[in-house]
């Protein structure tokens, strides 16, 4: 050993130097971890190609077919990425669910209600929103239906980036709106679907929210609020998980198993009544034997919301799967048909091959870049606990049920993140309420000055603004993009 290598200072300098390297290591492995789901999702892109070249190889539009596949995984690889979050969000916020468990439930589920329960006959381009005819051609109709799929997939990325959950339906559809305005003009437009659709801005999240807010006020009101909070558990919370297993039959059977069995509104309430009662009769006695032994305060009250909860993410995440994966395979679905037959204003029925693209890329979505909005959702616009969380999941089911029977459209976003934001300002809404009630008695004691009553508000506001302001252009944002887009591709390819 020399000198200069025995001496302290150039052990010092050598440790320096390798807490250095050990923060540049640490560094590059956070800098990579996006390099990483990015370099997956391009792989899934390019294999989703691959599969629809060697189908479509050997026939005339081969290419369309390639790059329409791939533009539809991308799509699908972006509703994973932020619509399942809306189901998974509460679950995980209130500690119900890991990230890696929810993550592992969602893909199960999702893929499991794409494959089994989606792909029923889409009669109309993105629910009607334009008319096929009105193409002219079916060159057009594909440029129109390409330009709204990867406008859309666009939208959502960026959202998805910027932290806002979005409705993905919503981008299909203003993806649709803007081709088809590009396309054929605005009388190709059905304006009376998009008035409905607008409503549903509206409608969706505050229906959520009130509903979500109910339930929160029943919980509170007869349970939490009682002096024996276990027995008055005991005698509730069969009820509420009868009303959830009700409430997600009926659910299912009307929304998630339209491919299986055609079931009308008043047969599926039926079936949700029935199985309520069964699942209420069946819970007396496992929620007693589950209280046994739990003291008499809130946080117990956790432990008897933790299972309903799980199971309620699980079946919101099928019925996601049967549903939504349209929004990324029914534009690709009909570029298949028209580019193969030359037909594009007849049903479109979408392939098997279309739905394993949309089932996987939403899995993979979810699994690469679905955590950033699952916390949003579920911790970041207002503290969750299984009990406010189970009102929010409760509140999706019986909002879908309600604007089924009223024959509105809804987003199945903007009712979870609705539901999120009614638990939120019912809380506020309390705490505000109580401590009205406690300066009567103890006026010194609670006179909170401004600066003090804003930093307790419970509902993120700056969260709630950009939210609601990603809802209100989405439409509009898709719309123009996906005309821009319409318009470069028909310059290229006409």
């Amino acid at each position: 050993m020399t000198e200069q290598q025995g001496d302290p200072r150039h052990l010092e300098t050598l440790d320096r130097d390798l807490a250095r390297f050990s923060r540049l290591e640490t560094a590059t492995g956070y800098v990579s971890r996006p390099m990483v789901g990015v370099g997956v999702s391009l792989v899934f892109v390019l294999l989703a190609g691959i599969a629809a070249m060697s189908l479509f190889g050997q026939e005339n539009n081969s290419f369309i077919v390639i790059i329409a596949a791939c533009l539809g995984a991308y799509m699908a690889l972006n509703i994973g990425a932020n619509d399942v979050a809306n189901n998974m969000g509460p679950a995980v916020g209130a500690n119900a669910l890991s990230m890696g468990g929810a993550i592992a439930i969602a893909v199960v589920f999702e893929s499991a209600g794409a494959l089994i329960a989606g792909g029923d006959v889409v009669s109309t381009v993105a629910k009607g929103i334009i008319a096929p005819e009105s193409m002219g051609t079916a060159s057009v109709f594909i440029w129109a239906m390409m330009a709204a799929l990867l406008s859309a997939a666009l939208w959502v990325n960026l959202a998805t980036w910027i932290g806002a959950p979005v409705s993905t339906t919503h981008s299909v559809v203003g993806g649709v709106m803007g081709a088809g305005i590009a396309a054929a003009g605005f009388a190709a437009v059905s304006w009376s679907t998009m008035g409905k659709i607008a409503a549903s801005w509206v409608i969706s999240p505050v229906l959520g929210g009130a509903i979500a807010a109910m339930f929160l006020w029943l919980i509170k009101s007869r349970i939490i609020y009682r002096d024996d909070k276990i027995a008055a558990a005991r005698r509730w919370v069969p009820i509420l998980v009868g009303i959830m297993a009700g409430a997600f039959a009926s659910y299912l059977a009307l929304k998630g198993l339209k491919k299986i069995i055609k079931i009308d509104l008043t047969t599926a309430l039926m079936i949700g009544a029935a199985i309520g009662v069964l699942v209420w009769i069946v819970m007396i006695p496992v929620i007693r034997r589950q209280s046994q032994g739990l003291e008499n305060r809130n946080k117990s009250l956790k432990v008897l919301f933790g299972i309903p909860l799980v199971v309620s993410a699980a079946l919101l995440s099928f019925a996601h799967g049967a549903n939504d994966v349209a929004n990324a395979v029914g534009p690709l679905a009909a570029i298949v048909q028209a580019s193969q037959s030359g037909s594009f204003t007849d049903a479109i029925s979408i392939p098997l091959w279309v739905m394993i693209i949309g089932a996987f890329g939403i899995s993979f979505g979810l699994l690469l870049f679905g955590p950033k909005l699952i916390r949003m959702v579920g911790g970041q616009i207002t503290k969750l606990n299984p009990m406010r969380a189970y009102c929010v999941a409760l509140s999706a089911a019986i909002t879908v049920i309600v604007a089924s029977w009223l024959g509105l459209p809804v987003s199945s976003t903007h009712i979870a993140v609705g539901g999120v934001f009614g638990v939120g300002f019912f809380r506020e809404w309390d705490a505000e309420r109580r401590i009205r009630n406690a300066r009567l008695k103890m006026p010194d004691r609670t006179n909170y000055p401004p600066e003090e009553r804003r930093r307790r508000k419970l509902v993120r506001r700056s969260h709630f603004m950009t939210i609601l302001a990603a809802w209100v252009i989405t439409v509009p944002a898709a719309a123009i993009l996906s005309g821009i887009i319409f318009y470069l591709i028909s310059a290229v390819l006409a």
